[in-house]
């Protein structure tokens, strides 16, 4: 099931045409898939760097074209000789900034065409190394030829490409055997819908599990404004809004939970709407 297919079961569910993904999933993993419905696609520049966490196997042996189970093998099998231990030892590596060399299937663009649309038709693909930041990355256990692993990488990162790198140190290849991503930014599993539960649920059932718009974003403060002032939020005008922490974005509300706009600092209270949800 790839991203595209999960929206369009959303799409079904909610009745909702404008939808959105903050970060596709790669068809063979599963998890955390946060989307934006009908205004709220607005927002979606300002998620645009949250961190991932997953959990995950990788198995040893072989490595495969695609840095995980669904790619073709590169080289005949060798067997696995390093204990977790050593393993874990070479896992230190990956912590911290690093550049990161990503997949040559993967959804990263390069002249305005996915990677891997090009890799598939045998073209070059002339993939950069980007930086990324890796703040945890532990090997929880190995049985036979598979460790478990978790792991927190910077937006932008690619688990596969660590599973692949950490195949080439142990001298025998590996990849990515299954993923799921328990976090992406401040959404976590434990407030998922599943599909299962969604494809049940009525467009209101929807509505009243998903996060209040006041959670969003929550590294900016929320402010409330009187009608007149949201009017003139609405014609893009600059605002004075109510004392508020000195944070350089806000966001405004008309009411408890109607969300105007996204605003930036001007000169103390002053603001400019930067995006407007109407």
């Amino acid at each position: 099931m790839t991203s595209h297919d999960v929206v369009a079961i959303v799409r079904r569910a909610t009745g909702e045409r404008s939808i959105g993904h903050l970060g596709t999933l790669d068809p063979m993993a599963t998890g955390v898939l946060p989307l934006l419905l009908g205004k709220y696609t607005r927002l979606a520049q300002f998620f645009g760097q949250a961190e991932k966490a997953y959990t995950g196997t990788i198995r040893f042996g072989f490595a495969t074209d695609t840095f995980d189970a669904e790619g073709t093998a590169v080289a005949e099998p060798v067997a696995l000789t390093k204990s977790l231990a050593e393993l874990r030892e070479l896992a230190r590596r990956f912590h911290g900034e690093m550049d990161q060399v990503p997949p040559v299937f993967s959804a990263k663009k390069i002249g305005g065409v996915p990677a891997h649309k090009l890799a598939r038709a045998g073209k070059d693909v002339p993939v950069k190394a980007a930086r990324i930041t890796i703040q945890r990355f532990e090997l929880r256990w190995l049985e036979g030829d598979t460790a478990a692993f978790g792991m927190q990488v910077s937006a932008g990162g690619y688990v596969r490409s660590v599973a692949h790198e950490l195949g080439e140190l142990a001298g025998c290849g590996a990849h990515l055997a299954s993923l799921r991503r328990t976090e992406a930014g401040v959404f976590t599993l434990a407030q998922a819908i599943t599909l299962e539960e969604l494809k049940a649920m009525r467009p209101e059932e929807v509505g009243a599990r998903l996060p209040h718009p006041r959670s969003l974003l929550v590294e900016m403060p929320s402010v409330t404004v009187d009608e007149q002032t949201a009017g003139r939020i609405r014609n893009g005008m600059q605002v004075n809004v109510p004392e508020f922490s000195g944070a350089q974005m806000v966001k405004v509300f008309s009411g408890p939970r109607e969300l105007l706009c996204v605003a930036k600092r001007v000169a103390g209270t002053l603001m400019q709407p930067v995006v407007v949800m109407g």
